[in-house]
């Protein structure tokens, strides 16, 4: 189903380490790991890895720095595990590029979730498809047209760059300060804009808050497109 993908485990934990390779192995990925933030960047570079899971407590660096590092040269999606409470760590990792997170403790289903919505958040990015399709919504990229069940949904131009950018990085965890950049500028900080902003798009795209269809809240942190398979 994986088609072989590469996983680079990068975590200091010698059991945690060893109990990721091999339920990744598996379930039929191809995998390599490092125990800290130099081995990480020497098998990066070695290895080509599809997806990253990435401890953000390392010996020698923090995560945030690996981040930073692959980031500079790469695109592969990076799955940062993070402990309980270390939320301000968390954000800035995905702040650099990080696309998602697990939180210490987790489950075995739940990371390997995480890795296949990682995965096809590299294909989409390699795609570069000019429309995107989430179930019964479609977005037109070329035309700047949304349509939900066949019905065009009329939206402002804030709310279009909104829903485009949320798309685009469609299983993506993105901080508020990521998206406020995106869609309204470097300068802006005003996450009471872009909670009024995400609630017009669930009002016009019926989108229950409470149990989401395509825009789900990550608490603290931001929002996540996480639409129905196509």
């Amino acid at each position: 189903m994986n088609g072989g993908a590469r996983v680079l485990v990068i975590e200091d934990e010698a059991q945690l380490r060893y109990a990721l390779q091999q339920y990744l192995k598996k379930s039929g990925y191809s995998v390599r790991e490092a125990a800290d933030g130099a081995a990480a960047l020497r098998e990066f570079a070695a290895f080509k890895p599809d997806v990253v899971l990435l401890d953000l407590m390392l010996p020698d660096v923090s995560g945030v720095d690996i981040c930073q590092s692959i980031r500079e040269t790469s695109e592969t999606p990076i799955v940062v595990i993070s402990a309980l409470g270390d939320e301000k760590t968390k954000v800035r990792a995905l702040d650099e590029g990080a696309d998602d997170y697990l939180t210490k403790p987790f489950g075995v289903d739940e990371m390997l979730a995480r890795v296949r919505v990682a995965l096809r958040h590299g294909s989409s990015l390699r795609a570069g498809q000019p429309q995107i399709d989430a179930g019964d919504l479609r977005i037109d990229l070329d035309k700047r047209r949304v349509t939900l069940a066949g019905d065009e949904v009329s939206l402002t131009p804030t709310e279009y760059s909104l829903i485009k950018y949320l798309a685009m990085n469609r299983g993506k965890v993105l901080t508020h300060a990521m998206i406020l950049r995106a869609v309204w500028g470097s300068e802006y900080e005003d996450t009471a804009v872009l909670r009024t902003y995400v609630n017009q798009l669930r009002a016009k795209l019926k989108d229950d808050a409470a149990n989401p269809r395509f825009i789900r809240t990550e608490p603290r942190v931001g929002y996540r497109f996480d639409p129905p398979e196509s």
